[in-house]
């Protein structure tokens, strides 16, 4: 196998360096009086890099970005849909509760077939009435300002259902792009030591190799193998679980995205991302538009308490006679003043900002519990890839270099082999726990802190 360990450019991995030069066998590591540098120095001069966590995998061309995702899912996904089909439809009550009562006509004619002079009985008759009721109290107005409000509240709470919609999408994203990376690095992986063991094949048969050595690389061949199975599996669900949530009916293989592995810093501080929930968190909208719909509510309800008169106007024609007449009909609410409903409206609202100041409180929690989340999570991912993966690629370069030349025994080069492949899979643990964290800082905050 042809790569070469890297130059360490910390302090750390150039102490592990030279602990590890110490252990290989001097004749054919340490530098003879005169020459310029040790063998391992010149082996290092020449390193691969190797697969790198830190990089971006490799996209397809036309791969969707995460912003494309979220415009596509904001168009297509279904949930989102059919909640903007029921803001349309709560926005229609608002002309329903704006419409004003209905008069009455009534028509009726008794005797019709008799003569009119009234030789044969009673003459015949006809009458024409038209009533309406008229509603006091503003009740219109009240019902109008209730629609309203509830209309104000469905699409404060459409806008949340978007940021929940659109956090999902984003972790489901940031699931795909890391096993995109897993696969890439397993493979990349895979393809290197599957070279070593050829070699070591070549050097088994010719007789500079024991065979319990041999089929010891071999059997880690197969540990990498299965790795890169399951990253390829892993990667093809993530797939169709972003696929279903932006609504492709039927999942593509040939769908890919692009995207960065390391995770940005965020420059926004604690108290401007909690000014931001405050202003802009729909679910909190919508517990202020509760209380506004709860106070409309309570006074439709103080209005149908009043009295509402009906009109009539009547006009008869008995045979030759035509006459007119007049009538009011006003109920007396000596019983039903509606109070039942109006204490339960007033309770209602009584508990609706109790709901918002528990909405409220909940929103500063988010807030802190995403910021704790994402420092912590950050100061971790930095770790990794300013220091934990310079040196774990360091070691095995070392390692690999000093197992070639007789320095190392087998099984301390497996767990070196090992110790890198763990060290990567935390690095790419650590970078998905911290996207997710500034997604879930974004939600909270309801600031898009994606770059």
């Amino acid at each position: 196998m042809n790569r070469q360990p890297r130059i360490p450019t910390h302090p750390i991995a150039a102490t592990t360096l030279s602990v590890l030069l110490a252990l290989i066998a001097p004749s054919t590591l340490v530098a003879q009086p005169g020459s310029p540098q040790s063998p391992a120095a010149t082996y290092a001069a020449g390193a691969s890099l190797g697969p790198d966590p830190r990089k971006p995998p490799t996209s397809k061309p036309g791969a969707y970005t995460l912003q494309q995702i979220v415009t596509m899912a904001q168009a297509k996904n279904p949930t989102l849909l059919a909640a903007q089909a029921n803001l349309r439809a709560v926005r229609a009550q608002e002309a329903q509760a704006a419409v004003r009562t209905n008069p009455y006509l009534t028509l009726y004619g008794q005797n019709v077939t008799l003569p009119g002079d009234g030789s044969e009985g009673n003459p015949f008759s006809y009458s024409a009435q038209v009533s309406r009721l008229f509603e006091r109290g503003d009740k219109r107005r009240w019902r109008i300002d209730a629609a309203k409000a509830t209309s104000g509240q469905t699409q404060a709470q459409l806008e949340d259902t978007v940021r929940q919609t659109v956090l999902t999408i984003k972790q489901a994203f940031t699931k795909m792009l890391v096993a995109k990376e897993a696969l890439e690095l397993a493979n990349a992986s895979l393809k290197d030591f599957r070279h070593e063991v050829e070699i070591s094949q070549d050097r088994y048969k010719a007789g500079d190799m024991a065979k319990l050595d041999y089929e010891r690389l071999d059997l880690q061949l197969g540990n990498l193998e299965s790795d890169a199975a399951n990253d390829e599996i892993n990667l093809l669900q993530a797939s169709d679980q972003l696929q279903t949530l932006i609504g492709v009916e039927t999942p593509s293989p040939e769908f890919d995205i692009t995207g960065m592995v390391l995770p940005p810093a965020i420059s926004n501080a604690r108290a401007d991302l909690i000014a931001s929930a405050i202003a802009q968190r729909p679910d909190y909208a919508a517990a202020r538009a509760a209380v506004a719909a709860a106070q409309a509510q309570a006074r439709l309800a103080i209005a149908n308490g009043t009295t509402d008169p009906t009109l009539e106007g009547e006009y008869d024609r008995s045979g030759n006679y035509n006459s007119a007449g007049f009538s009011v009909n006003i109920p007396l609410r000596f019983f039903d003043k509606n109070q039942g409903n109006k204490d339960t409206a007033r309770f209602q609202a009584d508990a609706s900002r109790f709901t918002e100041a528990a909405t409220r409180n909940q929103v500063v929690s988010d807030v802190d519990q995403a910021w704790v989340g994402y420092t912590h999570a950050k100061a971790l991912s930095d770790r990794f890839s300013q220091h934990y993966l310079d040196e774990s690629q360091d070691i095995l370069s070392i390692a690999q270099f000093s197992f070639e030349h007789g320095g190392l025994a087998l099984i301390d080069y497996l767990d070196a082999l090992r110790d890198a492949r763990q060290s990567t899979s935390d690095a790419l643990n650590a970078f998905s726990q911290t996207w997710n964290a500034i997604h879930q800082l974004s939600a909270a905050s309801a600031t898009d802190l994606t770059p």
